[in-house]
């Protein structure tokens, strides 16, 4: 019987030591980086092949809008652009032609100055000359002042040019960066509202493990300092990862409610975030536990 006795005895001091070693430092749920993803234009969706569950990479499309108006007010601005161009090529041909009569007017001038100094000319037909070239040069001042005017005309079409590119750009609705999809707002032939959500798109790479301490646990936790972070595996028991303590709050507060009972939560303790790297098996609001 005393044989018996103490068996039992060392059992329980057996299990007591293997429960005290199962025992976490701190326990919460993991966090993830959320972003909503919004389209910058208003439009009808006509594409949207994003499914809540799937994997999604940076600068991959989630949704596309409608983009036909756009599209025809480029072709607008296209047609616009060339037609000025073409105005501008003909106002240099039109001075290139004027140049020329000036360097033939300069070539008679010449001449005339000559047949001046052996009273093979008169005067006044030397002041002819040099008349029509100022006026010839008046003129194409006149011209390069419309080809001022027509330069600022264009350019002011290539910037709304510009315009309708950016809005045909953010038609295409992407993701900024890589994730999960955790939820869908939208689907094909909606009408989409510039800044209304479509998808919702988690960073499940790195989570955060949300977690809180008591004050007599603060010794034991420092920024930046590595610890176990395990969860739930089945029956074998818990799977662990590595952990790095990114932040521990500078005020307590009192323990929340879905972490202990009531009779608890009059302890003040304090928050503390802990990076993991996630290999895919770790989902958000999934609880788990840390050792420090």
């Amino acid at each position: 019987m005393k044989t018996r006795f103490l068996l039992l005895a060392l059992l329980a001091i057996v299990a007591g030591c293997k429960d005290n070693g199962n025992n976490a430092d701190a326990y919460g749920n993991f966090e993830a980086t959320e972003i909503i993803i919004s389209p910058e234009v208003p439009g009808k969706i006509i594409r949207f092949n994003t499914e809540e569950g799937s994997q999604i990479g940076k600068g991959d499309i989630v949704a596309i809008i409608d983009t036909a108006l756009l599209s025809l007010q480029k072709a607008e601005m296209d047609a616009t652009m060339k037609s000025v161009r073409t105005r501008i090529t003909s106002i240099n041909a039109q001075n290139a032609v004027l140049e020329q009569q000036i360097a033939n007017l300069n070539v008679d001038i010449s001449r005339v100055e000559r047949m001046l100094k052996d009273e093979a000319a008169t005067q006044k037909q030397l002041d002819d000359l040099a008349g029509q070239a100022t006026s010839i040069r008046k003129q194409i001042d006149v011209s390069n002042t419309q080809k001022e005017s027509v330069i600022a005309e264009l350019s002011v079409i290539e910037s709304k040019k510009a315009t309708i590119d950016e809005q045909i750009r953010r038609c295409q609705v992407t993701s900024p960066l890589k994730g999960s999809v955790i939820e869908t707002y939208a689907e094909a032939g909606e009408i989409a509202a510039a800044g209304k959500p479509v998808a919702k798109i988690a960073d499940l790479s790195v989570v955060t493990l949300k977690a809180y301490v008591s004050g007599g646990q603060l010794a034991d936790v420092k920024t930046g300092a590595k610890c176990n972070v395990r969860i739930d595996d089945g029956a074998k028991g818990f799977r662990e990862f590595e952990g790095t303590v990114r932040y521990i709050s500078e005020k307590s507060e009192f323990t929340p409610k879905i972490i202990q009972t009531k009779e608890d939560r009059v302890t003040m303790v304090y928050a503390v975030e802990i990076s993991v790297v996630n290999d895919g098996s770790i989902k958000a609001g999934m609880p788990g536990e840390a050792i420090f």
